[in-house]
């Protein structure tokens, strides 16, 4: 019960973080934006899911799992109540970030919660389950939020939240397990501060790429300033927000340094796939959405056979394979022409739902294979956060290689010629994260995989 609390909860909060993604043509015009300037509610809202994950964390320990969690449904369910109230974009990115920090606290501590009460036997199950809604929301998000612009109001996107929200509170209030508050320790604000201030300086240098290289390049040294006085203040802090101890483990490390880059790159697909087939090849919403559609089947069988297949294979030779090929089928989707049948494209997108299915689960089981019980928490906040950034600037990401090429090629809106460099790029970054698979050995995760070098 506490699998399935913490899966529902996650797919409720990674859905609203890709359900605008083919609504923001008829949203931008709605606030009179372009549908690329619209990638801030996007991101904004992922992002500040990401920066309260760590805090969420510190607040459960303080005051009690079951209190904090269903603390953030509630928040969670409130902002989109604001958001479907909102008429500009400044007001609709305020109430995302209030929703996104409700979100994060739902992810961390759900998952917290599976990791504490499942054996490591278990956890290819247990995480396969978990992580499921990570790969399938951002799938049929695009496709719902594409039927409901096409069929009605925008503002539908954030009303079905609300019913959802409420069951998800008395469930958490039956169902999340009482952990007794622990010591407190002293929270960490100089951490938080310095977490918010490097991601803001990120995301703000990402959207001014295009428009003011001189404001790119500031935020780009503001980024690394913040993010090196994070990291030095993490290491040496005797209680810090951030436990980047974990990281001396082999596995944790692989899949949470090296795991981010594939975790960007696919999670770019949703946000590029439906704009290029709205704008570059003239599908409509719903249609875009459908297309999607072929990913999540891909997601779907994979987890039948995901398993099995670490058992035989096991992690490092499953996830360079695999990665490989994720890494093809992303980069492939650029030769999508309007003239392209969907013999063609249906395929090509239902391998990229297999090899993205596979990866997040090889990677999200592999993160926990060697770290010890007691430094779990810790570590699961660590392993939320990039994750959760993993997710968030996945759009970004797109959005960054839209307007560096938009910019060098002159062009007022993104070309279809634009979107395919960017799906290019997406690729060669998801084999860049697949190479830190090398650096483990052929019995690395065999405790969770059961698989025997």
């Amino acid at each position: 019960m506490i699998v399935f609390l913490a899966a529902a909860a996650g797919f409720m909060e990674f859905l609203d973080g890709t359900i605008i993604v083919t609504a923001l043509p008829r949203m931008g015009a709605a606030f009179g934006v372009t549908p690329v300037a619209m990638n801030l509610a996007v991101t904004a809202y992922l992002l500040a899911a990401a920066i309260s994950l760590p805090a969420a964390t510190w607040a459960a320990e303080r005051y009690g799992l079951r209190r904090i969690y269903a603390a953030g449904i509630a928040l969670f369910t409130l902002a989109s109540l604001l958001c479907s109230a909102c008429d500009g974009l400044t007001a609709f990115v305020l109430a995302r970030i209030l929703q996104g920090v409700g979100g994060g606290a739902m992810v961390s501590l759900g998952r917290q919660a599976v990791l504490r009460t499942t054996p490591k036997a278990l956890l290819v199950h247990a995480i396969g389950a978990i992580v499921w809604p990570g790969l399938v929301a951002p799938v049929i998000g695009p496709a719902l939020g594409g039927f409901i612009v096409t069929h009605a109001d925008w503002r539908w996107i954030f009303y079905i939240n609300i019913p959802l929200g409420l069951a998800g509170l008395v469930l958490a209030l039956r169902l999340m397990p009482a952990h007794s508050p622990a010591a407190a320790r002293r929270f960490d604000a100089t951490g938080l501060l310095l977490l918010g201030l490097t991601l803001l300086f990120l995301v703000g240098g990402s959207d001014l790429v295009g428009t003011s290289w001189p404001g790119t390049a500031a935020a780009l040294g503001g980024t690394l300033l913040f993010g090196w006085a994070l990291l030095r203040h993490s290491r040496r802090a005797a209680q810090p927000l951030l436990d980047v101890s974990a990281l001396r483990h082999l596995c944790f490390s692989v899949s949470t340094r090296d795991g981010t880059w594939m975790r960007i790159s696919i999670n770019s697909a949703p946000f590029l796939l439906p704009l290029f087939f709205q704008l570059g090849l003239g599908y409509r919403p719903d249609q875009s959405g459908l297309l999607l559609l072929a990913l999540f089947a891909g997601n779907l069988l994979m987890k039948t056979a995901t398993t099995q297949m670490l058992r035989k294979f096991g992690f490092r030779d499953l996830m360079l394979v695999n990665g490989a090929l994720a890494s093809a089928s992303l980069a492939g989707c650029a030769v999508f022409t309007p003239a392209t049948p969907l013999a063609v494209m249906v395929p090509l997108l239902f391998l990229g739902g297999l090899t993205r299915s596979m990866q997040f689960t090889c990677l999200n089981t592999l993160q926990f294979a060697d770290v010890p019980p007691e430094e779990i928490p810790a570590a699961n906040a660590l392993g939320a956060l990039a994750a959760q950034l993993g997710l968030g600037f996945g759009p970004a990401f797109g959005a960054l290689c839209l307007n560096v090429v938009r910019a060098l090629d002159g062009h007022a809106t993104p070309s279809a010629g634009d979107f395919r460099i960017a799906l290019v790029l997406s690729g060669v970054l998801a084999l860049a994260g697949t190479l830190g698979s090398l650096r483990l050995s052929p019995s690395s995760g065999d405790n969770v995989s059961g698989h025997r070098a």
